[in-house]
């Protein structure tokens, strides 16, 4: 789809990355979306030079050259990734109705942007679903005849969600104990080691453990019952591995600069909104049981705490 232009604002998620930042921002240039809504946390004070590549990672937004309404949400001090995260999306959605999410390691096939902006026309009513993913973690392993099938794994590599869904979003997940203790992982997952990994993962978020985002949207998701969208093709590739990635530090990682393909078009809807079980089963295998950066780290960061082995690390 060539010199596709976006009608849907995006959200830009920057720190101080300025080689990926650049080419994610070149993207999102491609296709001159009339909003552009940008999410940056502060440098963090023990971190010489951080002050700096903040700042030449702002400048980059500054060259904006299309007709577009340019809405910043910086924050001067660091406010870490929970708080920055959830506080800047609260501020997107009190904005915008809907958006496509980007963050600044985060390159786009061009296909990425109408496949969202038309799921998001599509669903846009349909409170079963929660957000409409651009990565697709199967490896090529054909799961559906359809564009695109659900899960329930969302994925914030590129995607896409709605004021609707957003506003379930608890920043303190207040549902968890008593949801923990009323065998709610159990009664969704029905695999004790999924459960264990989940178990451990939420808890962690709950207290304050490991600082992030996205485990709290997951288990907001997973309250509301919501699906995710995951397209048949991966249309993100995450150029971030490495020393400066807060979690995707692994430069040999198979999920690192994973190949984009192409989506065909119009899109081919499927005719019921029920889960792909067997994808599911192989995300939840290979990507969080065995090899997922931020599973990974809390599985490192509680062995190191606990001095034993609550987590097999492979």
């Amino acid at each position: 789809m060539p010199h596709y232009q976006t009608k849907t604002p995006i959200v830009f998620v920057v720190f101080n990355r300025v080689d990926t930042t650049e080419k994610v921002f070149e993207a999102i240039r491609q296709v001159k979306p009339p909003k552009l809504l940008v999410i940056a946390d502060g440098p963090r004070a023990n971190k010489p030079g951080e002050a700096e590549k903040c700042a030449a990672v702002r400048a980059i937004i500054d060259q904006v050259d299309w007709d577009c309404e340019v809405l910043k949400n910086y924050s001067e001090i660091n406010l870490g990734c929970r708080d920055r995260i959830s506080s800047g999306f609260d501020w997107v959605f009190n904005t915008v109705e809907e958006a496509i999410i980007l963050e600044d390691d985060c390159l786009p096939h061009p296909n990425f942007f109408p496949f969202c902006e038309q799921l998001l026309e599509h669903y846009r009513d349909d409170k079963r679903i929660m957000s409409i993913a651009g990565v697709n973690l199967q490896f090529g392993r054909k799961r559906t005849e359809d564009s695109y099938y659900f899960s329930r794994f969302s994925n914030c590599w590129g995607w896409a969600t709605w004021r609707r869904a957003w506003q379930y979003y608890d920043v303190d997940m207040k549902l968890w104990p008593p949801l923990r203790e009323a065998a709610f992982l159990e009664n969704l997952l029905a695999n004790p080691q999924s459960v264990k990994v989940w178990d451990s993962a939420f808890q962690v978020s709950y207290d304050g453990t490991v600082n992030n985002w996205f485990f709290r949207w997951l288990f907001t998701c997973w309250v509301q019952n919501g699906l995710a969208i995951i397209p048949e093709k991966n249309l993100i590739s995450n150029i971030g591995f490495g020393s400066q990635a807060t979690h995707t530090s692994a430069e040999d990682s198979i999920y690192s600069n994973m190949p984009t393909e192409a989506i065909t078009f119009p899109l081919r809807h499927p005719n019921h909104a029920i889960r792909n079980f067997v994808a599911d089963q192989f995300t939840q295998d290979t990507f969080y049981d065995y090899h997922p950066p931020l599973i990974r780290r809390i599985k490192k960061k509680l062995n190191k705490l606990c001095g034993n082995t609550i987590f097999n690390l492979h």
